[in-house]
């Protein structure tokens, strides 16, 4: 009796080291919980851009391009990425975020891409323009009725926004952890999540646009609003290393877009757009 009672106590004593080694090794592992983690990625991007009317107003003229074309001005893999004094010039990305739960993160980000109208277009007119005949622009004087318009000699309209098509957003994603498809042991060496998000926030443009021969404006200015949505895949590696690719769609509304010096001359359009994005990362607790 007494070696069955000694047996059942060992037998015991080993369950329970065992169930408390499970509970170590669990918590130690670093990627079991996102909760309470900071996270910041730095990348870039490939934008497409639906088709879209513009409408430019100020004195003396109103008229709108229909169904403008416009695309995305790529840097290619560059130093510009990583230098300090030109990060600006390429396509880039940057979120700072925080999980709020294992699953979710709230994050504030800045999408700088850039629209280009496509110059070697025609493009169907419709307004008036009646300058003084003083000014160069005047050359473009009479009234428009769908009519087609060459802008390749670029005396009519340049218009991009290059520096950029700023969407400065928040955002709520969430993560989920589908390691175990791949069949990986130790998730704090290699982690494979997939995420989805929506967004919203402002466009900040810096807008270059030569009008009717007119003095460009060329600086920053909160221009309208956009709606965003993505899905995409996070690997980390190491715990603190991630490497994540995105789809990303939305809306862009854009009401007041600044096109000269003067205060009078403004444009305004809408669009879809569509972002394919690479970003490096990390993931931390302060």
């Amino acid at each position: 009796m007494k070696n069955i009672f000694t047996a059942a106590i060992t037998a015991l004593l080993f369950i329970n080291n065992l169930s408390a080694q499970e509970t170590i090794s669990t918590q130690e592992k670093y990627t079991a919980h996102n909760k309470g983690k900071f996270f910041i990625n730095w990348g870039g991007n490939r934008e497409s851009y639906s088709k879209s009317d513009v409408t430019f107003t100020g004195k003396n003229y109103h008229f709108t391009v229909d169904n403008m074309v416009a695309h995305d001005k790529p840097k290619g893999w560059h130093i510009d990425y990583i230098n300090p004094t030109k990060m600006t010039i390429p396509q880039t990305n940057l979120r700072l975020g925080y999980f709020i739960s294992d699953h979710y993160s709230v994050s504030i980000g800045v999408d700088h891409m850039k629209y280009v109208m496509t110059q070697n277009q025609t493009a169907n007119v419709t307004g008036n323009i009646n300058l003084p005949l003083s000014e160069a622009g005047a050359i473009h004087n009479g009234v428009y009725n769908n009519t087609p318009v060459n802008f390749s000699d670029e005396t009519f309209l340049m218009y991009e926004h290059t520096d950029g098509l700023n969407y400065v957003h928040t955002e709520v994603s969430r993560f989920d952890d589908i390691s175990s498809l791949f069949k990986l042991p130790n998730t704090d060496k290699i982690q494979i999540n997939i995420t989805e998000g929506l967004g919203t926030g402002l466009l900040y443009p810096r807008t270059n646009t030569t009008l009717l021969g007119k003095e460009r404006h060329d600086d920053f200015h909160v221009s309208g609003y956009g709606l965003s949505a993505k899905a995409g895949l996070n690997i980390t590696f190491f715990k603190h290393f991630f490497i994540q690719g995105e789809l990303k769609g939305g809306y862009i509304n854009m009401q007041d877009i600044r096109t000269t010096q003067s205060t009078d001359d403004k444009a305004k359009q809408d669009f879809f757009f569509f972002q394919r994005i690479i970003t490096f990362g990390g993931i931390f607790k302060i």
